[in-house]
Parts: structure tokens; C-alpha cells; sequence
């Protein structure tokens, strides 16, 4: 069997899904992307739970595969809502996100997504998109407000600031901060809750907070793509990406 990307388990109606390359701090590649929207689209648990494997929740994208050595622009992204991102959001099972360290970039994205987040002490939140010269997926353009509202919002998205829990914890990011050894049994006690009330009332509630709350995902998505598109091919990306590969400071030129 080839090994995964990324681990699924089932006990009960619960099913946890683990981001499991911990050597990476669970950098999302290509492959990592479409197992994670295949799991969340074929299950028929009640409720989800995804963490990281290691200390980190997940650091984002795996800039090498992604994003190359920022010589070049990487290919210019289809106009839609990224598939997983669509997959979290769209689906009508609960999903609870355990934070155990580290959750920045896309990994902040993917926390983002959840309905309910539990954070260990060592984790961290940031979105460093801009830092790579790059927009954010929809998740922080939308939801990130919805939670912190749109001050917070636009200084965690504006200045790339990586925050620890507490701070998290305070501004509403997330909803509880725990020890390391009492985020899983927290995020499964949680999750067990919810999966033994009858669930065709929890998925109507869950489409109710969708009608209710967000935007059509679809059309940010395909606006999401297409700004990034453009921004792949400025100097100040390739810069970004550059400058974090040879570890200094960049140096942006406003093109």
C-alpha cells in the first residue's frame, strides 16, 4: 500500500483525520490536497477531527513543490474554489479542528475551516500570505473576520503577525486552549457530543449557518484564484518565496 499523506481513523461516528508528514511540519503538496478533499467528501462519519501528526498543525504549503525556487511564476491557478477548501466548507459534517502547534498559511486556512477549533499551548496562527507576496485563500478573506472581526481580521492578513493561543484564544480565534495531553480527549469529547444528537438536525443547522453567515464561496474562490494568478508573477512573490528559501530578510520592490 502506498503510504499516505494523510491518516484516517474511524471509532465510532467519529472519524480523525491526521496530517501526517511530520518531518515537514505537515507541509501541504499536491497530494496532501487531494487526499484531504477526497476523506472530508467520501465520509460518512458524523463529525471530523483534524490535527497534525508531530508538533505542528500544519505549516502551510510545501513551498518547493508549490511554489518552486522563485525564479519562475508558478502556473497560473484555474479560476475556482480551491477543491479542498470547497470540501471543508460545502459539507454538512461538522468538522472540529485540534491546533496542535503550529497553524500557518494554508494550515491557518485549514483551521479556519472548521466550525469548532481547540488549541494546544504551543500552538500559533498566522497568515503569512502576504509575506510571500500572495492573498489569502477564501477562509481568512471571509471567515477570519466573521471570528475576530474585520480590525483583528485585516491586521492578522496585513502584517503576516504569527500570534500564540492565548492571544487566539482571546480574540475569539479559538474557542478553547488546553495542555498538549488534553487537546485529542477535548476535540473527541467534543466531537462524541455532537455525534450523538440526531444528526440530520446538526447537518440542517450547519447548511442554516451557511445560509446565514457566509458568502458564496464558489464566486470568492474563483476571485481568490485569479488574484493569485496575478500575483505569482510579480517580482515581490518571487522575492517572497526566494528570500524565505536562503533564510533573510526580503526585499520587496512594489512590482
Amino acid at each position: 500500500m502506498t503510504e499516505q499523506d494523510v491518516r484516517y481513523e474511524v471509532d465510532g461516528h467519529i472519524g480523525l483525520i491526521t496530517l501526517d508528514r511530520p518531518d515537514v511540519h505537515n507541509a501541504l503538496r499536491r497530494r496532501t490536497y487531494e487526499e484531504l478533499t477526497e476523506l472530508v467528501r467520501t465520509t460518512t462519519a458524523r463529525v471530523l477531527v483534524v490535527t497534525g501528526a508531530g508538533r505542528s498543525f500544519c505549516s502551510g504549503d510545501d513551498v518547493r513543490e508549490l511554489m518552486g525556487s522563485g525564479e519562475d511564476a508558478p502556473p497560473r491557478p484555474a479560476p475556482r474554489l480551491t477543491p479542498a477548501a470547497g470540501a471543508l466548507l460545502q459539507t454538512d459534517v461538522p468538522v472540529i479542528a485540534a491546533v496542535n502547534g503550529p497553524a500557518v498559511g494554508w494550515g491557518m486556512e485549514l483551521a479556519l475551516m472548521a466550525d469548532l477549533r481547540v488549541a494546544s499551548r504551543h500552538a500559533r496562527f498566522g497568515e503569512l500570505f502576504v509575506k510571500r507576496g500572495l492573498c489569502s485563500d477564501v477562509a481568512g478573506i471571509a471567515r477570519l473576520a466573521q471570528l475576530v472581526g474585520r480590525e483583528r481580521a485585516a491586521e492578522l492578513l496585513l502584517t503576516g503577525e504569527v500570534i500564540d493561543a492565548e492571544r487566539a484564544e482571546r480574540i475569539g480565534l479559538v474557542g478553547r486552549v488546553v495542555d498538549d495531553d488534553e487537546l485529542l480527549p477535548t476535540a473527541l469529547e467534543r466531537a462524541r457530543t455532537i455525534a450523538a444528537n440526531p444528526p440530520l438536525a446538526v447537518a440542517a443547522l450547519k447548511r442554516g449557518l451557511r445560509r446565514s453567515l457566509d458568502p458564496d464561496w464558489t464566486e470568492l474562490g474563483r476571485w481568490v484564484s485569479s488574484t493569485l494568478g496575478e500575483l505569482f508573477a510579480t517580482e515581490d512573490h518571487r522575492e517572497g518565496v526566494r528570500s524565505f528559501l536562503e533564510k533573510r530578510e526580503p526585499a520587496y520592490v512594489g512590482r
